[in-house]
């Protein structure tokens, strides 16, 4: 799929008003990836509306962009109006929770672009899928884009591009050969690399300190065949929580928090407990367990997300089943 073909969508629905909706709590890759898609679709269909929606809000650390850049987002999209909706960042429109069945029923043509393990309910929903698992961040396909339109982003446009992947990547540290070789093409339209990482770089919340000191002492470890898996609960910030247990020496870290009736689960490994044991939290756990909770689960092979109904422990508990039996299946 192409952006060709995006245009020709377009085109043929006669939008007027195209929606690009970020997942909830939006981070800084789907923000930017969709702040560039925007000047892009604009310079090719100058008289469309073009608005980035963020139904669920925006997670803290996006927040900086909107200083530095000049980026608008809707914190509440009129769904309903849009005549053409993309979505960003995200595998399944069932990320975006009550705003999930305004979604499918909407009569518009939807596409998709996104970095994640693919969701068949959403490829069947969607006309167009710009779909690549192996990027390291979207804010890298919406580039491939630019580059198939022979269209050079603007250099608010590449610093958007270029610290979404910072962002995803963490601070390129998850990026892959193609990634470096899009930051180098992105640097040489006048970015500077240190000051713009430093610019956009966020202290450490104190409540986050907190959460992370939190789920090391109330971690539970145990041994796999040999791997070390740390589960935990937090009442936020479990995604750095995750991190930070991988960081301190698990192989692969399960953190979950209650929000309302829903249970969330951040996980998070090694690149070796993905390319060794055979694990990708993505398909093999995030999704069944997602399922089993009758709920949403998926991500990427070392770092996935999951939301459903069910208490901490008995979440957390499915969820070493599922490591288990995939250890199994692979030894």
């Amino acid at each position: 799929m192409s952006f060709k073909e995006i245009r020709q969508v377009l085109e043929e629905s006669n939008a007027s008003f195209v929606l690009l909706l970020c997942h909830r709590s939006a981070d800084a890759d789907a923000i930017c990836s969709a702040y560039a898609l925007q000047g892009l679709l604009k310079h090719f269909l100058p008289n469309i509306v073009v608005e980035i929606g963020c139904p669920q809000g925006v997670n803290k650390p996006a927040k900086q962009l909107f200083e530095h850049l000049p980026i608008t987002v809707n914190l509440k999209p009129n769904i309903e109006s849009a005549e053409a909706i993309m979505l960003l960042d995200m595998n399944s429109v069932d990320q975006l929770d009550e705003f999930a069945d305004v979604i499918k029923k909407s009569p518009s043509p939807k596409i998709i672009i996104d970095h994640h393990a693919p969701s068949p309910d959403t490829m069947q929903t969607c006309k167009v899928c710009i779909l690549d698992e192996k990027a390291a961040a979207n804010c890298e396909l919406v580039y491939r884009l630019f580059a198939e339109a022979g269209i050079e982003p603007n250099l608010n446009e590449a610093t958007a591009l270029f610290v979404g992947i910072a962002f995803d990547t963490r601070h390129f540290a998850l990026a892959n050969s193609p990634t470096f070789e899009v930051i180098a093409k992105l640097v040489a339209k006048g970015i500077d690399a240190q000051q713009t990482l430093a610019k956009f770089a966020m202290p450490i919340d104190p409540s986050e300190r907190v959460a992370k000191l939190k789920a090391c002492k109330r971690a539970k470890i145990v041994k796999v065949e040999g791997w070390i898996i740390a589960l935990s609960h937090v009442s936020a910030f479990q995604a750095p929580a995750a991190k930070a247990l991988v960081d301190l020496g698990a192989h692969m870290s399960a953190v979950a928090g209650k929000k309302g009736e829903k249970v969330e689960l951040s996980l998070r490994c090694t690149r070796q407990f993905t390319e060794l044991a055979g694990v990708h939290l993505g398909t093999d756990i995030a999704a069944p367990l997602g399922e089993y909770l009758h709920g949403i689960g998926g991500g990427h092979a070392m770092a996935s997300g999951v939301s459903g109904k069910s208490e901490i422990q008995a979440a957390l508990k499915q969820c070493l089943v599922l490591v288990k039996q995939k250890i199994a299946k692979t030894e």
